[in-house]
């Protein structure tokens, strides 16, 4: 099977954006985040994953490969404890969500792979539940008037 050539890109060639270079007092998260932002995206770590995600970096081209990495392993860790990288997903804002409700769909389904999520995790599983779309949600929407079926006029 072939690589997606987007892989071998970076976010900045993507999103065609250069931010520059990290200014000489720059903390950490800056400057890695820049750094990171030059790096093709099919050569980022989960730890990078959950850098990039946890600030909102790269969503459109990232949370879809964060979502095949968290199929195989709902609690892939990075630099701090098993499931960091499925909280920095879990805190992606509600817009983004809203925008690419078939992605919080796959959330969902990761979702249901742990009956029990560990300790930190309850309270963005909680959070991202209630704000994100779900198919159910979207099929009720869609199908109900104020709890009442529409139905089409017979000619």
């Amino acid at each position: 099977m072939k690589r997606p050539a987007y892989l071998n890109r970076s976010l900045e060639e993507l999103d065609g954006q250069r931010w520059g270079d990290p200014p000489a007092d720059s903390t950490y998260l800056i400057t890695t985040v820049l750094q990171l932002r030059r790096k093709p995206v099919g050569e980022v770590s989960t730890e990078d994953f959950r850098i990039l995600i946890g600030q909102q970096v790269g969503l459109p081209w990232l949370v879809p490969l964060a979502l095949q990495q968290l199929r195989r392993d709902p609690l892939a860790q990075g630099d701090f404890y098993p499931g960091d990288l499925l909280g920095a997903v879990l805190r992606v804002n509600a817009e983004f969500w809203a925008a690419n409700p078939a992605l919080a769909h796959q959330v969902h389904a990761v979702l249901d792979l742990l009956p029990d999520p560990p300790r930190p995790l309850p309270a963005d599983v909680e959070r991202f539940r209630a704000q994100a779309p779900t198919d159910q949600r979207s099929q009720r929407r869609g199908a109900t008037d104020g709890g009442r079926r529409r139905r089409g006029r017979r000619g």
